[in-house]
């Protein structure tokens, strides 16, 4: 789709909205017909630590954040001369994954904090039950593609009905109602206690671990398992399709809310990954998913079988292969916030550029754990190799390098789980030679990009538009109310000619030697949750 400016002011204006709700920013962008940016707002919000390992939200605030973003944004497009009040068409939504809420059916009020998707305190739930159920850890992974692991909004779910007595209570009265960030939002925008929708759609749902992957509805024998009431759950929709109307009170007031992703899946949409493709987001975390198409893949190498997207209640169903992890750009974040090496995230890049290697510096940014593939929730933080000669740039360069090297694990089991899933039909599924597709914040940071070619050994491919999560919760929206068609969406041919190609310059032998004391140093991060304080 060519996405050139249409004129301010044309007869034939129409916008589409895109709410992206992240993990530690909001924001919210207007796109014309051609899908370009016309105006955008972005603020970040609050996070909360209580204790070691836990992380969360408060789920008014991240309202009261949508609120402004779309208020601002609309405020921008206005003095830029588009008529948005008139044009807007629909409002796509996207959100950060598994993070939970409980709230009252009867005063729409959060029963808790939202436990954020990292957070790590269901630690002893997971191991209680791979005790007691056959199958340990992979009990539930032929019904929903997920092992049991803090990760996932069920473990979550169960924490907050086992230890918060607001919720337990709520829970027996039936006053309890279950979402992850979707829903929440939803729910507050159509109405909220004036009729709000209580709805998720299948990307969200497909990594609570409740859901189906087959059926794509909510798994009676989980549940039963697991002691959580269906009727706290939301009703599953498509990505695609119209879903319920802005209620008034809102900057937006009767447009039609069309598209819901979650945030990796709205990626993937707005990459326009068909089958065989693969896609890549930098934020807080980092999230690697594989179109399989209509097959589900199971894999055998700690990766997860989940959704890409289904793009309307009859359309097929797309799935993929997910490697998460859990903490990228968060790193960042930690030089800057936790040790003032940096003052802001952007400056990294030069720090590390100042040094041509990480000195022998390998960094495991194990914070709260390791995802895929290792799955180690005992594994916490460390930075190795460090002699006299060490200074901060590069410690710099190794968070950098930490992050590359995490993708290329989860890149490499993608690889065998490709090659075992498919056959000799295995031309177009080939990782050894294809574009990594690149999108989120982080990608701006050039060398990033480059380390990360060097270290796979394969080209990675950066948009030109690097927020394609929001693109695609916009992409699903528009589908829906007819703005656009699938040939519109999944037409690459102008995407590609702008987007920039890294291409790795780095020695086989001597990528080689460095992947293999990165995996030295992941082994030194496993049994350290206990340390004492």
């Amino acid at each position: 789709m060519e996405r050139e400016k249409m004129s301010a002011g044309a007869a034939e204006e129409v916008f589409i909205g895109s709410i992206d709700q992240g993990t530690t920013s909001t924001r919210f962008i207007i796109y014309d017909r051609s899908a370009n940016p016309i105006g955008s707002h972005q603020i970040e919000f609050t996070q909360f630590y209580p204790k070691a390992g836990w992380v969360e939200h408060d789920p008014m605030e991240i309202i009261v954040s949508v609120r402004l973003c779309m208020s601002k944004a609309l405020d921008k497009a206005t003095a830029d001369g588009y008529n948005v009040d008139n044009g807007l068409k629909a409002v796509g939504l996207t959100n950060q994954r598994e993070t939970t809420v409980v709230w009252s059916k009867s005063t729409g009020c959060p029963l808790y904090n939202a436990i954020v998707w990292m957070d790590g305190r269901t630690s002893s739930i997971c191991r209680k039950l791979e005790e007691e159920l056959p199958g340990g850890r992979e009990h539930f992974v032929n019904t929903c593609g997920l092992p049991l692991s803090t990760y996932f909004s069920a473990m979550k779910l169960l924490w907050l009905m086992e230890n918060v007595d607001a919720v337990k209570q709520a829970v027996k009265d039936g006053d309890a109602l279950f979402g992850t960030i979707d829903t929440w939002l939803i729910w507050n925008l159509t109405g909220g206690l004036n009729n709000g929708l209580h709805v998720t759609d299948v990307s969200n749902a497909s990594r609570t671990m409740l859901m189906n992957l087959k059926t794509l509805d909510w798994d009676k024998p989980t549940l039963d398992t697991l002691g959580i009431p269906q009727s706290m759950l939301p009703k599953i929709v498509s990505n695609s399709e119209v879903i319920g109307d802005i209620a008034k009170g809102w900057p937006i007031t009767g447009v039609p809310i069309a598209g819901c992703l979650g945030d990796q899946h709205a990626a993937m949409l707005g990459h326009a990954c068909r089958k065989g493709e693969a896609k890549s987001t930098y934020g807080t975390g980092a999230f690697i998913l594989l179109n399989t198409g209509h097959e589900i893949f199971k894999s055998t190498h700690g990766l997860l079988s989940t959704l890409s997207y289904k793009l309307g209640p009859s359309a097929p169903t797309n799935y993929a292969l997910e490697g998460s992890i859990a903490i990228a750009g968060a790193a960042v974040q930690w030089l800057r916030d936790g040790l003032g090496i940096i003052k802001q995230a952007s400056e990294i890049e030069e720090l590390a550029s100042q040094v041509e290697s990480s000195g022998g510096v390998y960094f495991v940014p194990a914070f709260n754990g390791l995802f895929a593939p290792w799955w180690r929730d005992d594994a916490r933080g460390v930075c190795l190799g460090m002699t006299r000669f060490t200074n901060k740039c590069h410690i710099a360069r190794a968070v950098l390098e930490s992050m590359c090297f995490q993708v290329k694990d989860v890149l490499d089991s993608m690889h065998k789980d490709v090659l075992e899933n498919n056959n000799a039909d295995n031309d177009k599924n080939n990782l050894g030679e294809f574009l990594l597709r690149v999108d989120g914040g982080a990608t701006a940071n050039n060398l990033l990009m480059q380390i990360q070619a060097n270290l796979l050994g394969n080209t990675v491919l950066r948009p030109a538009d690097i927020e394609t999560t929001a693109l695609g919760a916009a992409y699903a929206a528009g589908l829906a109310v007819g703005v656009w068609t699938e040939q519109d969406i999944f037409s690459s041919e102008e995407r590609m000619k702008k987007a920039t190609r890294f291409h790795p310059i780095l020695s086989e032998e001597l990528r080689n030697k460095k992947f293999e004391s990165w995996c030295k140093a992941v082994s030194r991060s496993f049994d350290l949750a206990d340390l004492s304080l």
